[in-house]
C-alpha cells in the first residue's frame, strides 16, 4: 500500500521526504542548542547531506515534469547514499572506537586550515568525539538512527525512480 502511494503520487512523497529532512535537522538543532550536545565533524557532514536531500527532494516536488523530478531525485539519492556511508562509518567508530581517542579539530577548523584534499580524509578518519555516544534512543545512537533514515530515503528514492508507474506520472 505504501509503495503504491509513493509511485502514484511521487511529488507528494518527495515533499514529505523534504519535510522529514527538515524535521531531522530541527531535532539536531534541539539536541545541540537545548540539550547541549556538540556535533562532531561526521555529524556536520550528515547535516549537510540532510540539507541537500531536503533541497533536492523539495525541488523535485515542485514540478510534475518527469525529467524535472527524476533529475532532482537522482541527486537526492546520491546524497542519501553519501549520508548513509558517513553514518555507517560513524557507527563503526562508535562500535569499535580507536585505541587512542583524540578530540581532533572541529569541522570548520579543518575546512578553513587545510586544503579539501587533506580535510576530507581527516573528517572520515574520525576523532574521539566521533566515536562517543552521547545520546541514545531505543538502544541506537544518533549515528545509528541517521543511517536508518538515510537508507529509508535511498530505498524510497530507488522505488520511486525504478517504478514504471511513477516514471509515467
Amino acid at each position: 500500500m505504501l509503495l503504491n502511494w509513493i509511485t502514484i503520487a511521487p511529488r507528494r512523497a518527495l515533499a514529505l521526504m523534504s519535510a522529514a529532512c527538515v524535521a531531522m535537522l530541527a531535532f539536531g538543532m534541539y539536541l545541540q542548542h537545548v540539550v547541549g550536545l556538540e556535533p562532531c565533524p561526521m555529524c556536520i557532514v550528515q547535516r549537510y547531506a540532510l540539507i541537500s536531500i531536503a533541497i533536492f527532494a523539495g525541488l523535485a516536488s515542485l514540478k510534475g515534469k518527469k525529467a524535472w523530478w527524476m533529475g532532482w531525485s537522482v541527486l537526492a539519492l546520491a546524497m542519501a547514499s553519501f549520508g548513509a556511508f558517513t553514518a555507517a562509518r560513524q557507527s563503526w567508530l562508535q562500535w569499535y572506537p580507536p585505541e587512542v581517542a583524540t578530540c581532533g579539530r572541529d569541522f570548520y577548523g579543518m575546512i578553513e586550515n587545510y586544503p579539501i584534499s587533506r580535510a576530507v580524509p581527516m573528517i572520515f578518519r574520525g576523532s574521539g568525539d566521533c566515536s562517543a555516544v552521547d545520546w541514545t534512543f531505543l538502544g541506537g545512537s544518533i549515528a545509528n538512527w541517521s543511517f536508518v533514515c538515510f537508507v529509508v530515503f535511498a530505498v524510497l528514492l530507488l522505488v520511486l525512480l525504478g517504478s514504471p508507474r511513477a516514471r509515467r506520472a
